[in-house]
């Protein structure tokens, strides 16, 4: 995506006619919108999609958010919600019922994976989860049944690429709608509806937000996909987004073509280091040359954002712990995509973490990269 087109989507799309000449979108903090009449009312009442009635439905500062990101996407229509597990959760549920199957990316996020595993399995919807690397894996594992195929490019924690254009090429010829997680590479790096793709959806909580202060999620694709996740599942489910939390996403992706450049090379530079580190047995990121997926990840994104994993030699949990609490400007804990740099141990979130147990994931924040490298080379001197 070209820089011009980018920065008139994020500084200008969408907002021409902000009230009193506001260079920042007001907050509309707002529950309800009256009308001049009653036939006004009875129009908003009958098409909630397209007007403002109530914010549970659309609010103002949360539908200039979703132009911007819909134009992001290259999709005709964007729905924030108010967290990325509502967004992926309403996605898949518009497309199923009971009966129904779904295929799935093994590694995919820990909350899919619990509603696909469980939360479906209550209402008889079936599931398959494949690796995901070689479409024939995928075509194996349709069923005259199966509703969607659900990706997620590359996946959490082992990074794994699926050729988008080849799984859409397969779902279309069998009438199966297609998702895809596009949180890691962001609508800078990476736009799957170019791909074939059906439906993108984000945590807007990680890089969108990019500040660590808002969780949101959203989904973007065809007018008529959107508005019937919109009609079926946003309003009967009412995962709303606040208008405060929509002006602090859209705040926050102003900047988002200038802060996953830094995030990319703070990654490729770590990633690097720790490959020539003796303690490392390897290091998963699809954008290092070394990678088995390297032409992939070439041939779909344009770029890779900070965070990846690295696996240590060692087995021994004691010296992976005292690995991890060395460390001074990685902080431990959970989600990415904010400025910061962060660390989480496999072993952390999974009581059997197998031959896992090293496995660790990185996000490489916005700082200098001397910090960071410093404080990784320390922490490895502490492994001995």
């Amino acid at each position: 995506m070209e820089k011009k087109y980018v920065t008139e989507i994020l500084h200008h799309l969408g907002e021409d006619d902000l009230p009193c000449g506001a260079v920042n979108p007001p907050i509309f903090q707002t529950s309800i919108f009256s009308f001049k009449g009653f036939d006004e009312f009875s129009t908003a009442l009958s098409d909630e999609t397209n007007h403002f009635l109530y914010t549970r439905g659309n609010n103002p500062t949360v539908n200039i958010l979703e132009e911007k990101l819909a134009a992001l996407e290259h999709a005709e229509r964007a729905k924030l919600f108010g967290s990325g597990v509502a967004a992926i959760v309403s996605s898949i549920s518009a497309f199923l019922k009971s009966g129904d199957h779904i295929v799935t990316v093994r590694d995919c996020y820990s909350w899919t994976s619990t509603y696909v595993t469980q939360y479906l399995a209550r209402f008889g919807v079936e599931h398959t989860y494949v690796e995901g690397n070689d479409v024939n894996e995928i075509e194996a594992a349709l069923r005259p049944n199966t509703k969607i195929i659900y990706l997620e490019s590359p996946t959490t924690f082992t990074f794994k690429l699926q050729d988008l254009t080849e799984v859409s090429s397969l779902a279309r010829m069998r009438g199966v709608k297609t998702i895809i997680d596009n949180t890691w590479a962001t609508p800078i790096y990476q736009n799957p509806i170019d791909f074939g793709i059906d439906l993108v959806v984000h945590s807007a909580s990680k890089y969108l937000g990019g500040n660590s202060d808002v969780v949101g999620g959203v989904v973007a694709g065809s007018d008529e996909d959107v508005r019937r996740i919109f009609e079926k599942e946003f309003l009967n489910t009412g995962a709303v987004p606040d208008p405060f939390a929509a002006w602090l996403i859209l705040r926050g992706i102003r900047t988002l073509h200038i802060r996953m450049p830094v995030h990319f090379q703070n990654a490729m530079q770590l990633s690097r280091r720790l490959q020539k580190s003796e303690a490392v047995e390897s290091v998963l990121y699809p954008m290092l040359e070394s990678s088995e997926q390297y032409a992939l990840a070439k041939k779909q994104m344009r770029g890779g954002s900070g965070l990846f994993s690295f696996k240590l030699k060692t087995r021994d949990i004691d010296r992976i712990k005292k690995f991890v609490n060395s460390l001074r400007f990685f902080r431990r804990a959970v989600s990415w995509g904010g400025y910061e740099s962060l660390i989480s141990p496999y072993a952390v979130s999974h009581r059997d973490p197998g031959d896992n147990v090293s496995l660790i994931r990185i996000h490489a924040g916005l700082e200098e990269i001397e910090v960071l490298s410093e404080d990784l080379d320390r922490a490895m001197k502490e492994l001995g």
